[in-house]
């Protein structure tokens, strides 16, 4: 077909974005730049993917029903010319699948009705003096030690508990949480390899198997914890079988905090290298707070590449993006596009007019964001009150992973 560029190999994605070279995660945005600039849609061979660069795709995508986190309800593996994963894989699969956020409707639409009757603003809300008493133990200890890593004593325990906390995971069984989390998350990264699949199908089981027993005992003894709503809640005859539930609550525990933790910790380091913000910061954290987290959020991005399946063709800007392909929504970009933001390079922690995507968009938009939000405000303003002069000790490094893009420490004197 003339004019048709649906394979055409794009060679600004092939230069400007390297998502396996350290360079690149420590600092994409650079590389982003030349890919908004350069076009809308670029096709990146390596992971086979077409790379949405700018916001306003970005954004329209996300809410776009021709795209969805699976094909399943619609195509076979064969009849969407995709391979099935190997049957090694299958526990995490099984997991995975079933969760939310790799569902569409009508099952989507089912579980989201059902899981939001026990996540509530109001439950969340009912939340805040946990979370209030957590980090001030957390930051409490943290100061009382003269600092260390951030990342490890306040930005990881605390949405781990407080996840916990709700789901009703008894306090000795918490420390395989996070590993079982970080386990299962290597999966998301582009192109993982068979030593990830293998961590990932073992966490996969333990953690299913963990919350079978967890959810067995709370049938027989419900609670006032998560679990137990979610056992209890049904809407019109519908309620979540087993695997719905575990799948649910593995999902609430990784989604529930990843973006947590690395927007904690990349969002210290930024403040770190912007003194005049975290100047303003300390001077006024009650006023400036809620939109310093927003800013954070759309700054620090903890989520850099979200991915859809296209279920009918699409086309952007003249490229036609075929039924069966796949295409890797660039958050990270999105949120420095100059097109929406004003000097978007710059951190302001007063931005008022700030529609980042972190939270995602349309019927997959975060369950959690108001949880998160509530996390990050209690964390960052505890640290402010208790350590008015934290500093930076090391420039950190990066983690090789870009989707989930986090720190592997964050040295920290009080």
């Amino acid at each position: 077909m003339t004019g048709d560029r649906r394979y055409r190999p794009s060679m600004p994605a092939a230069a400007a974005f390297q998502p396996w070279s350290p360079e690149f995660v420590a600092d994409p945005y650079p590389g982003f730049a030349e890919l908004r600039d350069a076009g809308r849609v670029h096709y990146f061979p390596p992971s086979n993917q077409w790379l949405i660069p700018r916001h306003e795709d970005v954004s329209a995508l996300l809410r776009d029903r021709r795209l969805g986190r699976t094909y399943l309800h619609r195509f076979s593996h064969e009849e969407f010319g995709r391979t099935p994963p190997p049957p090694a894989h299958e526990p995490f699969h099984v997991l995975n699948d079933n969760g939310l956020l790799d569902l569409e409707p009508p099952d989507h639409t089912r579980l989201r009705r059902l899981v939001s009757k026990a996540f509530t603003p109001r439950t969340v809300e009912q939340l805040a003096p946990v979370i209030g008493h957590l980090v001030d133990g957390l930051v409490a200890d943290f100061v009382a030690k003269g600092g260390g890593d951030l990342l490890t004593a306040i930005a990881e325990p605390l949405p781990v508990a407080v996840i916990a906390e709700m789901l009703g995971i008894p306090a000795a069984d918490r420390s395989l949480l996070r590993p079982w989390s970080a386990a299962i998350c290597g999966m998301y990264e582009l192109k993982p390899d068979e030593e990830t699949a293998r961590r990932a199908v073992q966490a996969s089981l333990e953690f299913s198997a963990y919350l079978r027993e967890l959810i067995a005992a709370r049938r027989k003894s419900p609670g006032e914890d998560l679990i137990s709503a979610l056992i209890a809640a049904y809407d019109e005859g519908d309620r979540l079988n087993e695997q719905e539930m575990i799948s649910t609550c593995v999902l609430l525990l990784n989604a529930g905090h990843e973006a947590t933790v690395n927007t904690t910790a990349n969002g210290w380091l930024a403040l770190f290298h912007h003194p005049e913000q975290l100047a303003a910061l300390r001077a006024a954290p009650e006023a400036l707070l809620p939109t310093a987290v927003e800013e954070l959020l759309r700054y620090a991005t903890p989520l850099q590449l979200f991915e859809r399946w296209v279920l009918d063709d699409i086309e952007i800007d003249g490229t036609v993006i075929p039924r069966g392909a796949e295409v890797a929504l660039l958050f990270g970009s999105a949120n420095r596009d100059p097109a929406v933001f004003d000097r978007p390079e710059e951190l302001n922690l007063s931005r008022a007019d700030n529609p980042h995507v972190s939270l995602g968009a349309g019927i997959h938009y975060c369950l959690g964001a108001p949880l998160a939000r509530l996390e990050l405000t209690a964390s960052f303003g505890a640290l402010l009150r208790a350590a008015p002069s934290l500093r930076l000790t090391a420039e950190p490094s990066w983690k090789p992973n870009f989707v989930i893009r986090g720190l592997e420490e964050l040295l920290v004197e009080v």
